[in-house]
């Protein structure tokens, strides 16, 4: 799903943007899905969901982890991917970025050791591309899986917040509670600020 971004600069170079795990094992695995009990942080899903980078921070995290994923760009074609990524017309960032504070930003993620994989969100259910289940289905998947755990952890909360927005629905309390079978008042518990800007933005670009 693109979200009416413009990949095809990255596409007609095979720029990497998504990576599933490549040393982690999945506790379950057919077809359609895998599935890691304890999580997994290898798992890279660039402009998967419909939010847009809206900050520097993120806009940040993204290069560094195309640059991570693409280890043969020299300085120059990486420069021009990023150029790419900030031009709002092709739909991967919210704001406008003057070309010399994106230069300084570029920089400094050439800085950083790129051969580190960098930080990474816990996922528990990933998806394999091109499989031909709908989103209901795939919500009654994640919801099954996470299900089986004794408590519900805040990586649980994010698998069902893809999810839910993959659905084309708003993400709600009440919505997370029911397809995670637990209360209103364990999810609160356990989102932290960070899932709750998450939520936020994910909706808002509904």
């Amino acid at each position: 799903m693109s979200h009416n971004r413009n990949l095809k600069y990255l596409n007609d170079r095979r720029i990497v943007y998504r990576r599933h795990p490549i040393t982690d094992i999945p506790d379950q695995e057919n077809e359609v899905y895998m599935f890691y009990l304890n999580g997994t942080r290898e798992c890279y899903e660039l402009f998967r969901s419909s939010a847009k980078i809206t900050t520097y921070k993120s806009l940040k995290w993204h290069l560094l982890v195309l640059w991570y994923l693409n280890p043969q760009l020299d300085q120059d074609d990486f420069m021009k991917l990023a150029e790419i990524i900030c031009d709002k017309e092709n739909g991967f960032i919210s704001f406008n970025i003057h070309i010399e504070l994106l230069r300084k930003i570029v920089y400094e993620v050439s800085m950083l050791d790129l051969e580190k994989p960098p930080n990474n969100k816990l996922r528990k259910v990933i998806f394999k591309p091109n499989n031909m289940i709908n989103k209901e289905e795939k919500l009654r998947i994640v919801g099954q899986l996470i299900g089986r755990s004794k408590s519900v952890t805040s990586s649980d909360i994010y698998d069902m917040m893809l999810s839910i927005n993959d659905s084309d629905r708003k993400i709600t309390i009440k919505r997370l509670s029911i397809h995670l079978n637990c209360s209103t008042r364990t999810i609160h518990r356990n989102m932290c600020e960070e899932l709750k800007r998450e939520k936020e933005l994910l909706n808002q670009q509904l």
